[in-house]
């Protein structure tokens, strides 16, 4: 009785080997699971990098606003800059409809971080308003 009976051991290494066959497979799919999120983190990071590259780069978003507001039609719409290190704020006590409008299409259709818009309807034809753009 001191004998261990071969059949003992042969059910044991199946065992052992069904064990390590589970323990296989669920690693393999943690893999695939892992190259998976490190794929859509890669496609997360460019798509912010270049977003990055557009919207970071404050003297092209400075001279691109300057180039917008000194547009013939936004010259009689009396609008004020304050420049800060982190943007830029643009207001206008009164300004007619049509300037409105083509100011905010411009900006609108161009790529500026737009942080706050704030319009107030003055009268029929007229509005102010307060607007900060961030780089």
């Amino acid at each position: 009785m001191n004998r261990i009976n071969p059949l003992h051991i042969g059910v044991l290494l199946v065992v052992i080997l069904i064990f390590f066959a589970y323990k296989l497979s669920g690693a393999k799919s943690e893999l695939s699971e892992a190259k998976n999120s490190y794929k859509e983190t890669k496609e997360i990071s460019l798509r912010l990098s270049g977003l990055k590259e557009v919207y970071e780069d404050k003297d092209k978003v400075e001279k691109a606003l300057k180039r917008i507001l000194e547009q013939p039609s936004l010259s009689a719409a009396k609008i004020e800059q304050d420049k800060k290190s982190t943007g830029i704020i643009i207001s206008s006590k009164d300004m007619d409809l049509d300037a409105i409008n083509s100011l905010m299409s411009k900006l609108l259709n161009g790529l500026y971080s737009i942080k706050t818009v704030e319009i107030k309807k003055l009268s029929p034809t007229s509005a102010s308003l307060v607007m900060e753009i961030t780089w």
